[in-house]
């Protein structure tokens, strides 16, 4: 594990006395109704969670990505779903904070800190999901505004958010496909934009998924955020920040399902023994905390890097495919340790089991991530860290 200093282990604690506190009397219903308490999320924000990577000078608790994972780990360890509602509304904070001008930090990021706004990043289309330069919602430019016209699916928050950070096509005929898109902020109640909210998900239900339409969206000029035409460099380096969020995600509910493992195979007997004294349950546990450990120390070893200005996207892509599949495998082995108990929804491992998954899928598959670190690799940005 990472050093901490007294003041992470402090939001450590903290989170992890506020997620132990909350979360367990609500999860069970969240995952069932689809939806969250949005008093949570405003609890979160006033305890200085929501926010807490972003600059003080914008609201945020300044404790950058270390502190972000730490509470994502703590949260997620109780609650995959209501970890991922509560922490997910600042996702496209981090886009603003990046590339906007100062008057559009000033002007968005602190209401996102204080909870009294949700932001969403609409990326993925029906037809561009990895391939995010595929993206065909087009903008264009009409007498000094934006008209915004095509869909995306898939958005976090989509029926929340108060702005949405949207990439737009902007310039078709630039032969660069990766210099054709910019990142517009529409406003939720601009006429012309709809969201309709995804129900039937497989995980993370609590938290908000939403299919968008954008039908003739009138916008000013200045809602543009960063340059235009670089809007998929901007997607690719808001993702390389926020991928390490995933990994502590991962780490959060590979720590939770090792948790209510070891409770479970100490208490529960078989064959007049309790499960904690077979050999093929020691050795779950072990592999278990083993992958654990190991996530952990690359998650927090690369957020540590993002901190100080270090930032290595192929070692950003190995923590979070390492830690989202030592997540999933986590879940399996959880769920196999409590048998047909754990097939129940009253337990959590059940909801873990869903939850997993969705980290080997949302903001870089992991086949993405996997071709970051060959690329890497057969390019030689990746050489020996040891030496």
């Amino acid at each position: 594990m990472i050093p901490l200093s007294r003041e992470e282990k402090e939001v450590r604690q903290a989170a992890r006395d506020f997620a132990r506190g909350e979360f367990p009397g609500r999860a069970l219903e969240a995952d069932r109704s689809e939806s969250f308490d949005q008093s949570l999320w405003r609890a979160a924000a006033e305890l200085g969670f929501v926010g807490i990577h972003l600059p003080e000078e914008y609201g945020g608790g300044g404790f950058g990505f270390t502190g972000l994972c730490l509470v994502s780990e703590e949260f997620w360890r109780v609650d995959p779903g209501l970890g991922q509602a509560v922490l997910s509304t600042t996702f496209g904070a981090e886009m603003i904070w990046l590339y906007g001008s100062e008057e559009q930090r000033r002007t968005f990021l602190p209401p996102l800190c204080r909870g009294e706004a949700v932001i969403a990043c609409a990326i993925t289309e029906p037809e561009a999901g990895s391939d995010a330069a595929a993206a065909r919602t087009r903008a264009v430019l009409d007498g000094g505004e934006w008209v915004i016209n095509g869909a995306k699916i898939f958005t976090t928050n989509g029926t929340l958010a108060r702005w949405i950070l949207t990439v737009c096509l902007t310039e078709p005929e630039v032969e660069d496909r990766h210099a054709r898109h910019s990142i517009i902020l529409v406003p939720a109640e601009t006429p012309g934009f709809a969201a309709a909210k995804l129900k039937g998900k497989l995980g993370i239900r609590a938290s908000d998924t939403a299919e968008l339409s954008f039908k003739d969206v009138r916008l000013p000029a200045g809602n543009l955020i960063g340059q235009r035409g670089q809007g998929f460099n901007q997607v690719m380096g808001f993702l390389n920040h926020t991928r390490i969020h995933i990994g502590a995600q991962g780490v959060g509910l590979a720590q939770g399902c090792l948790d209510r493992s070891l409770a479970h195979v100490k208490s529960r007997k078989q064959f007049s023994r309790r499960l904690a004294q077979f050999q093929a349950i020691q050795f779950k546990l072990a592999e278990m905390a083993t992958r654990l450990e190991a996530a952990r120390s690359l998650v927090y070893g690369v957020a540590r890097d993002i901190d100080a200005g270090r930032m290595d996207h192929c070692r950003v892509a190995m923590a979070k495919w390492f830690a989202a599949r030592t997540a999933v495998e986590a879940a399996d082995q959880a769920l196999q340790m409590h048998g047909g108990y754990g097939y129940m929804d009253e337990y959590d491992v059940q909801r873990f089991y869903r939850d997993a998954k969705i980290l080997e899928i949302y903001e870089g598959t992991t086949e993405i991530e996997k071709n970051i670190i060959a690329q890497g690799l057969i390019s030689g940005r990746i050489r020996d860290w040891a030496g």
